[in-house]
């Protein structure tokens, strides 16, 4: 896939997510409880990642490859799931989506550009350069102006 294409799916998985996190926010408010509303995101998106698994792959991983990979590989990205998306759908009603959005935007970016520059998570590294300290402080001062009144 070009880069162009992969730019798009991935400005798409940003607007997806933005949706999804409107909603789910919405029933964790109906729910009164962010946490229900994250079982209901996680029950929802292992049903239709099974569907799609089973429209799209031609094979599954065998044995002796599950095996490779370490335990709390299977666990950890859940966990960070659950607590982000919780946080997320706790935010949104008293923030608003742009401003939870943006804020939580920041602190991605700032966490990525720290684990890749040091090559936490097994990330390749990518240096920590002026271009994108520039980079990171023009979106800050965004956040601010979304942020402000």
């Amino acid at each position: 896939m070009n880069q162009q294409l992969v730019s798009i799916a991935a400005f798409l998985g940003g607007v997806f997510l933005a949706i999804q996190a409107g909603f789910n926010a919405h029933l964790g408010v109906l729910l009164k409880k962010p946490l229900l509303a994250t079982i209901a995101t996680s029950f929802s998106s292992l049903l239709f990642a099974s569907v799609f698994v089973l429209l799209i792959s031609s094979e599954v991983p065998n044995t002796s490859l599950l095996k490779k990979v370490p335990w709390y590989l299977w666990f950890t990205g859940g966990l960070f799931s659950v607590v982000g998306i919780s946080l997320y759908f706790y935010s949104i009603p008293k923030l608003g989506l742009s401003k939870m959005i943006s804020l939580g935007l920041c602190g991605q970016l700032i966490f990525s550009a720290i684990a890749t520059h040091f090559g936490w998570l097994n990330l390749p590294l990518e240096p920590i350069t002026i271009k994108k300290i520039i980079g990171i402080m023009a979106m800050m001062a965004g956040i601010l102006l979304i942020n402000s009144k």
